[in-house]
């Protein structure tokens, strides 16, 4: 039987019909040469998308290595999603309003593209309701006709939301560089930013999809995450990396394996795992790889001691840390990491070596320590702890060198309590978040724990058997 040939008419309707159902189609149906059926990540994407329309997910995260397509999917997805409710009000993030902006153009151009070729669709053809209100078609605020208020905004962390009110959030490739993925500040900020003002401003469907390269473990796509599941909602994430789990390539027409051996030979270790593993900076360049744990002490330790970094201004975190020295190791009673004021923390202090009956207390001197020492000595006396021996010491050498050189010591002989993480989350933090290259806002937690360790490996206090009543 002879094979019909379908008629161009009938193939440019189906194709229209088809690309308003499905949202693989209609990325298939307008750029074709990119969303081609043999690259089956692009149609999982894009039916995990469709599905998060209208499904219970609240949060969808996608991390897929740079040049494959996230972030113009992502736009896509702006698209199609107007097609299907022309009412949604929809914001979207990127790392300036350059960029932003440039994603906001690329939507709004799509849905005003005028028609030049009878037989080619454009969106007009597919959803000929959608229209850019006239006179209301700024490049980073616009509404729809019908809608009755702006629909689409473009914002970024410098930018502006107020008065806005979105169904839909994407925040798309929030980090700009690995300089950026390596300052806790602007990681801290960029957190700060979606939680205080866009997650505010969510209304209607309530839906977010973040789209970016995971770069670090307090990047948002990681807090974002650890937040919202710790609350509750639902959280799906999505992560591809260049190789798949059976050794070839996700896409050799976009990425090779000789181009990914070559930029894995020329890229520093960490920025190649960060954009084509998935695998997080801090995660490559971290001094602490991690640390063991014990639930139960030993029944003879040798002393119970405790450092103390004090703040070195108000941004800073004071440090104190309480450990029972046994044989080679350490076992850490008690973290004390805070940036309260002083009239606090002294009274803390030396509740803490009330408690936990330390016997020798050292604080580092620089920066005021001497006299928070003498002043936890005074509160520890009116505490009637005559035990505790406090001292200060000045610390010269180089506070990174420092760390680094004892890294090794310290993670073979410090343990901590199971479930120390959750106990002392910020300064379970501040171990892990540490790295050798990156740009650390704060040290406090690794150089108390460093000098610790110094006092005890390096310095040799002196011994002293105490039987644990059990």
């Amino acid at each position: 039987m002879p094979i019909r040939k379908v008629e161009p008419a009938i193939r440019y309707y189906a194709n229209i019909e088809r690309a308003r159902r499905s949202f693989w189609d209609y990325c298939n149906v307008t750029a074709p040469d990119f969303y081609t059926p043999k690259r089956q990540y692009l149609i999982d994407l894009c039916d995990e998308l469709q599905a998060f329309f209208s499904d219970q997910n609240d949060i969808l995260i996608i991390n897929i290595p740079p040049r494959f397509g996230k972030s113009r999917t992502s736009g896509k997805f702006v698209e199609w999603a107007y097609g299907q409710d022309q009412r949604i009000k929809l914001m979207t993030g990127s790392y300036n309003e350059t960029l932003s902006t440039i994603f906001s153009k690329s939507v709004r151009d799509t849905i005003q593209t005028a028609k030049a070729d009878a037989l080619r669709i454009v969106y007009s053809d597919i959803f000929p309701g959608v229209k850019i209100k006239r006179g209301d078609g700024a490049m980073n605020l616009w509404a729809l006709e019908g809608s009755g208020t702006n629909n689409y905004l473009a914002t970024s962390p410098t930018g502006t939301a107020t008065g806005f009110g979105a169904d839909f959030v994407v925040i798309d490739d929030l980090i700009k560089n690995a300089y950026e993925a390596n300052n806790a500040s602007i990681l801290n900020n960029q957190w700060e930013w979606f939680r205080d003002t866009i997650y505010s401003r969510m209304e209607g469907k309530r839906k977010i999809l973040i789209v970016m390269t995971q770069w670090a473990t307090n990047d948002l796509s990681h807090l974002a995450k650890e937040h919202f599941e710790k609350i509750g909602l639902k959280v799906k994430q999505i992560s591809r990396g260049a190789v798949n789990s059976d050794g070839t390539m996700l896409d050799d027409e976009i990425l090779s394996r000789e181009q990914y051996d070559n930029k894995r030979a020329t890229l520093s270790a960490n920025i190649f795992e960060a954009n084509y593993n998935n695998k997080s900076i801090d995660m490559i360049d971290r001094v602490y790889d991690g640390f063991g744990t014990y639930d139960k002490l030993p029944d003879k330790i040798e002393r119970i001691v405790s450092r103390v970094d004090t703040a070195d201004d108000g941004n800073d975190y004071l440090c104190k840390i309480i450990a029972a020295r046994s044989g080679n190791n350490l076992y850490v009673l008690d973290a004390y990491y805070t940036q309260a004021h002083m009239e606090i923390t002294e009274k803390e202090s030396a509740k803490r070596d009330t408690d936990h009956k330390t016997q020798y207390c050292v604080t580092e001197s620089n920066n005021g320590g001497k006299g928070f020492s003498r002043n936890v000595e005074r509160e520890a006396r009116a505490l009637g702890n005559l035990h505790t021996q406090y001292k200060w010491e000045a610390t010269t050498a180089n506070k990174q060198s420092r760390i680094l050189t004892n890294c090794t010591g310290v993670m073979n002989t410090v343990l901590f309590p199971v479930g120390w993480e959750s106990r002392w989350s910020e300064f379970a933090n501040a171990l892990k978040t540490y790295t050798r290259s990156g740009k650390n806002d704060h040290d406090d937690a690794p150089d108390c724990l460093t000098a610790l360790y110094e006092d005890e490996f390096v310095k040799h206090r002196c011994p002293g058997i105490i039987t644990l009543r059990r």
